[in-house]
């Protein structure tokens, strides 16, 4: 009987399992006279391993909230944030213990993250530095990483629960915003709200997660089952949240996302929405144009909208020291021109930091998951595509490779992707395939007798 890479994955994933649980008991024993707290924390990582053995989406769960914490820490000599370190946690049991073969779809997206890192791999040889390589497997973490840790959460059944976390949370989050703001304005400062709790964070990444969070929202797939007044509620929590903080990226990536979900799904109650949210966009649009005519009238070669402009042109003459390979990843880390930022356009970005053969790489990996996700069954597509145009959007406005903010929206696509899965594998041979290749017919979130 032919044996498999899964089978040869799981295999040698318990063998190191039960190695680690033997060096760990070995390691609670000894540290527990002089280092108890250390002895504590071995003891719960044996515990969630353990736990992984029934169910492979128990760590990948409890990271979904940490996945959404920007505070950066020092760890091991290395400048990260909660989200990636929670990600690089949950990336492996997600790995070797969630359920397989990946589907078709799941499989093509993973090969457009395999193709950017191929081809941004040409500046990590061309510009040898340490910020180089690191910031090329943070990439690989962000996208294929997250990708797999939502796999796993979708394909094991909890699909519904790792999406409502995410939903909760970043309502939380909204609701602090909009105390905070109306506490702001009651002071008579109009500006955006820069969240400080439950940490410092800037207006423009609050608001790009609320905009996700209300595409989601108001997407609501029917596989989450959520009652139509909770998806509701979140949705204008969040785009009361986004109002707030000011964020123009955010407003534009969710009016994109808006308007493909009123495009592409049919149903009485939602048709009776889609013109006043349509107008909502329309406002939103008209509120982005006077904000930038009122920069542009004041003269102020300081605002955000000169200063953009200044970097814009400063990119494009970094790009041309090296136009095919670029000038290395996270260049402004290092010493070698007179200006230090990152650049506020994804294009932009790619073209400096890996020039033709990154933004080719960059292509593949957003259209290419754009053009996966659109042939799917809407049902589980249309939430994954609308927070990766989303983010797209949002990314050629503002900075586009930061953390949360890029990992997230894969995190999405990776439940639905499994959700999916997990459908599929339930379906009698030769259906399933079918079912995957073909958008379904049925409209899509039609409402169900539980929650119509």
């Amino acid at each position: 009987m032919p044996v498999s890479l899964s089978d040869v994955l799981r295999v040698s994933g318990l063998a190191m399992l039960w190695l680690a649980g033997a060096l760990a008991v070995v390691g609670i024993g000894y540290f527990i006279p002089t280092r108890p707290e250390l002895s504590l924390l071995i003891g719960v990582a044996v515990c969630l391993f353990g736990l992984t053995l029934m169910d492979s989406a128990i760590i990948p769960l409890l990271v979904v909230v940490p996945a959404l914490v920007s505070y950066r820490v020092a760890l091991g000599g290395t400048d990260l944030t909660v989200s990636d370190a929670a990600l690089f946690f949950a990336f492996f049991p997600a790995a070797i213990f969630a359920q397989r073969p990946y589907t078709p779809a799941m499989r093509s997206v993973l090969w457009c993250c395999v193709t950017y890192e191929v081809m941004t791999l040409f500046t990590v040889i061309a510009n040898p530095y340490r910020a180089n390589a690191v910031e090329w497997v943070h990439a690989g973490l962000l996208t294929a990483g997250a990708l797999v840790v939502g796999w796993c959460i979708g394909r094991e059944g909890h699909a519904r629960l790792g999406l409502t976390l995410f939903l909760l949370a970043c309502s939380g989050l909204a609701i602090s915003v909009i105390v905070q703001g109306i506490a702001q304005y009651a002071d008579g400062n109009f500006s955006g709200v820069f969240p400080r709790w439950p940490y410092d964070m800037h207006k423009n990444f609050a608001g790009c997660l609320f905009g996700i969070a209300g595409a989601v929202a108001y997407a609501r797939p029917s596989w989450v089952r959520w009652p139509p007044r909770f998806a509701q509620a979140c949705f204008w929590i969040c785009l009361t949240g986004i109002a707030f903080t000011q964020s123009r990226q955010s407003m534009a990536g969710l009016a994109a996302a808006l308007i493909v979900i009123v495009m592409r799904t049919h149903n009485s109650g939602r048709e009776r929405r889609s013109k006043v949210i349509l107008l909502a966009v329309v406002a939103g649009m008209g509120f982005i144009l006077v904000m930038v005519r009122n920069q542009l009238a004041s003269g102020n070669e300081y605002n955000s909208f000169f200063q953009r402009v200044d970097w814009f042109g400063e990119s494009i003459r970094i790009w041309q020291t090296n136009p095919l390979f670029g000038v290395g990843l996270r260049w402004w880390y290092t010493d070698r021109f007179e200006t230090s930022f990152q650049p506020p356009n994804g294009v932009l970005e790619m073209l400096s930091t890996a020039g033709l053969f990154g933004l080719v790489g960059f292509l593949v990996l957003m259209v290419g998951s754009l053009v996966v996700l659109w042939r799917m069954d809407p049902r589980y597509g249309l939430v994954g595509f609308v927070v990766i145009l989303s983010r797209l959007v949002q990314g050629q406005l503002d900075l586009f490779w930061v953390a949360v903010q890029t990992s997230i929206p894969f995190l999405i696509v990776g439940i639905c992707l499994g959700a999916q899965g997990r459908e599929l594998a339930d379906q009698p041979p030769g259906v399933g395939q079918a079912a995957e290749d073909t958008p379904s017919a049925v409209p899509h979130n039609a409402p169900d007798k539980a929650t119509a």
